[in-house]
């Protein structure tokens, strides 16, 4: 007679669960369900906005337009490291559009050796950090007055 294992739910649903049902399953708190379902899962699936959209009884359109309108949303798994580069004008005009290119060249490099890419590049129209052109958030810290060299400098000490 054969046994099987239980099924046990992810303990990440159910954090999530309980992060719901403490703001009533609100619609109003949409954006701080999603914060903490991003802080569980680390980016937000298709099934999490479907779950999320039908718990908090709002249409889907609307959960993954919230979710696509923030930067700081994900809905793709990210790397071990994230960039953030500023592309508001002060930072595009002071070289952002060069940072930004050598970023993301890193992960083609990465993608045509067939190995998965250590980095994801975001980028964000705005930072709040106009005096600090051109800057990058690289794993959440910010690197003002970034040049080339020293993003291209910080990426190969992290090894990406």
């Amino acid at each position: 007679m054969g046994t099987t294992a239980p099924t046990v739910k992810d303990n990440r649903v159910k954090l999530l669960e309980r992060a719901m049902s403490r703001q009533g399953y609100a619609s109003h708190a949409l954006i701080e369900v999603l914060h903490t379902a991003q802080e569980l899962f680390g980016y937000l699936s298709v099934d999490l906005l479907k779950d999320v959209a039908k718990k908090l009884k709002l249409p889907p359109s609307r959960v993954l337009g919230v979710a696509t309108f923030y930067n700081f949303f994900s809905l793709k798994p990210k790397a071990e490291h994230t960039a953030l580069v500023c592309t508001g004008t002060a930072c595009y005009v002071a070289g952002a559009k060069d940072l930004l290119e050598a970023s993301e060249h890193r992960c083609k490099r990465a993608l045509a050796k067939g190995e998965t890419p250590k980095l994801t590049v975001q980028q964000a129209r705005c930072i709040g950090s106009c005096g600090l052109a051109p800057a990058v958030v690289l794993d959440g810290g910010i690197l003002p007055r970034v040049t080339k060299a020293e993003l291209e400098k910080k990426l190969d000490d992290l090894g990406v």
